[in-house]
């Protein structure tokens, strides 16, 4: 009977001291993914995770970053998902992120990621100036398309060209960062002022120039390549040129937020982030991944058959620790032809 006992007494502690259910990990994301493109891509997370629950923050990088830096001395995120690199630089700058490798990290092209190892943000995709062109409003004016930046300051595209803000704009300072990498900082402002005399407006999204273009209310937007291959798949009448030489670049990535409580969960996020399943999604919005192994993928119709070989030779670090001094500089020569904020 004191055995009975005992194996009765035991087994009641057992039962009252273990949990009854197993308490969700939740984890809190900053991202500057588009609204419509997250759900699609968390999509095999979920089903990867189902015990992981998810909450997002979206902006557009600089406010994400701006939010980030705010909180430095309470960070809230876990966690930053597929915002540029150059944004993230500040982040590093700040002490604000831990350094991690995440799984399959070999996989990944190392011009798109921290080189340090391990490395403190890791790249998804890559996107990269380009020049959305409606050739059937050219065609009206019998004026060619521009092949290259030098062709943009040519004096018969005065008027027909529009451009993102770089202030507002990630395509637009990648652009801007990409010349100052490619000519060198004087020669680069002394083209943008000869661009500023061809420039009808500054827009304040890095995708509004090619939409113009695809509507003709501009025939020649600067934007990020993949969105006119995408309008163009629409039946908008836009060819997309990547200049001859070559494209200014930024990367969506990824970066564990340094703080007291970091959560495991994070890592587990941060592994997926680079897996195939959700490159297999991030393929469908930029034609240049930062995994060079994803089953399936071809570059995509439009694009130059190495793309890569295209991005402009630059230092996205310099470009970070720079980027005030250069939109300041920026809306002082040409903030004038801004369109006006809503």
């Amino acid at each position: 009977m004191r055995k009975l006992l005992g194996l009765l007494v035991v087994s009641c502690l057992v039962l009252t001291s273990a949990p009854r259910f197993a308490a969700a990990a939740e984890l809190l994301v900053y991202t500057a993914l588009e609204d419509d493109q997250i759900p699609v891509y968390i999509k095999s997370f979920k089903e990867q995770h189902p015990e992981i629950e998810l909450k997002f923050v979206r902006d557009s990088t600089g406010v994400v970053i701006s939010k980030l830096l705010a909180e430095k001395d309470n960070p809230q995120a876990d966690l930053v998902w597929g915002t540029a690199a150059t944004g993230l630089i500040l982040l590093e700058d700040a002490g604000m992120i831990e350094a991690y490798a995440p799984k399959g990290l070999e996989r990944i092209n190392p011009r798109f990621r921290d080189a340090r190892n391990p490395p403190t943000w890791v790249a998804n995709d890559v996107f990269e100036t380009g020049f959305c062109v409606n050739e059937l409003e050219l065609g009206a004016k019998k004026l060619p398309a521009p092949a290259s930046y030098a062709d943009l300051i040519k004096p018969e595209y005065k008027g027909l060209v529009v451009m993102p803000n770089p202030a507002s704009s990630g395509t637009g300072y990648l652009t801007v960062a990409g010349l100052m990498a490619l000519m060198g900082e004087e020669k680069a402002w002394a083209y943008l002022d000869k661009l500023h005399e061809n420039m009808a407006m500054y827009t304040h999204s890095g995708s509004k120039p090619c939409k113009m273009a695809g509507t003709g209310e501009f025939p020649i937007g600067i934007s990020f390549g993949y969105r006119g291959v995408m309008q163009k798949r629409k039946g908008e009448p836009v060819t997309t040129v990547f200049p001859a030489e070559g494209s200014g670049w930024d990367c969506e990535a990824n970066a564990l937020i340094k703080k007291k409580d970091m959560k495991p969960e994070a890592k587990v996020f941060l592994d997926w982030a680079i897996s195939n399943p959700v490159m297999v999604e991030y393929a469908k919005n930029y034609g240049i991944l930062a995994a060079d192994d994803v089953p399936g993928f071809k570059v995509p119709e439009g694009y130059p058959a190495d793309p890569v070989s295209k991005l402009i030779k630059e230092d996205l670090t310099w470009a970070a620790k720079n980027r005030d001094r250069i939109l300041a500089e920026w809306e002082k020569r040409y903030g004038t032809k801004s369109e006006a904020k809503k």
